[in-house]
């Protein structure tokens, strides 16, 4: 026995199956259960409870479905803390653009319908991928995986927020504005708010730019809640939400909100 094989006898690949369709996860199930390194520890049916099971038990490896109602597995990806992030195989039948980032930034991808020569293909480089690199390199190629998506067109439509020990989702729609808060953003939605993990500039370049645009270095604005502007010396302005809520723009960003005013003219 080799050194990788050994070290793979020795340590069992916790894995996760999430997918919203109980005969697919029954049949990755059944083709796993074969396998003596592999040990199942759970299944999921939708995303937030994939999200619940990812927190509450640290897989090693996931099979992840792409498309799952309300939060699909783009989503699941992107609210998964970096530090945390398992590897993935997806499960999908994506189109061929999709497959081709899947090739490049995945472990793997299963394009259903599989078959068990394929499932075992995958679970091979699964078993490289996790002997050979470190968790760092896996992350960094799902956040490419991300990247790439997000060049495609791909804007979020909901956020996952994650307080109080749950778990729940916020419409992009309901958003009024967007503040920096050091390596979070704050989310501000009529009365509410909330925080979310991530950088002002990652969570621009997930969102349609026809809707939000970025008026300061630390401030974000849904272009539907813009009530009126006021000019300010030097070009700038103040932005009046419809709320109640004054903004002020940053020089950086002020021709942003110029054109804004001049295509609504």
């Amino acid at each position: 026995m080799d050194p990788a094989q050994k070290k793979t006898a020795e340590q069992m690949i916790r894995t996760l199956i999430v997918d919203d369709e109980p005969l697919a996860r029954r049949g990755i199930r059944t083709h796993l259960e074969t396998e003596k390194d592999i040990e199942i520890i759970g299944e999921s049916g939708n995303g937030a409870d994939a999200l619940k099971a990812i927190a509450a038990l640290g897989p090693d490896l996931i099979f992840l479905d792409v498309q799952m109602p309300e939060l699909d597995g783009f989503g699941v990806l992107d609210a998964i803390d970096v530090e945390h992030m398992p590897a993935v195989i997806f499960v999908t039948a994506y189109d061929k653009f999709a497959l081709r980032a899947f090739e490049v930034n995945a472990v793997d991808y299963l394009l259903k319908p599989f078959d068990p020569e394929r499932l075992h293909q995958a679970l091979r480089r699964a078993r490289a991928t996790l002997e050979r690199q470190s968790l760092g390199d896996l992350n960094r190629r799902l956040q490419n995986l991300l990247a790439s998506l997000s060049s495609s067109g791909k804007f979020v439509e909901r956020l996952v927020i994650k307080a109080g020990g749950k778990i729940s989702f916020l419409s992009v729609e309901e958003i009024d504005w967007i503040e920096a808060a050091d390596n979070y953003v704050r989310l501000h939605a009529g009365r509410d708010s909330h925080l979310l993990r991530k950088t002002m500039t990652a969570l621009e370049e997930r969102l349609d730019p026809s809707k939000f645009i970025r008026v300061h270095r630390s401030t974000i604005v849904n272009v539907a809640r813009i009530k009126e502007l006021y000019p300010l010396l030097k070009g700038d302005y103040e932005i009046v939400l419809k709320t109640g809520v004054r903004l002020a723009s940053g020089r950086g960003y002020r021709e942003r909100l110029r054109q804004l005013f001049e295509d609504s003219e």
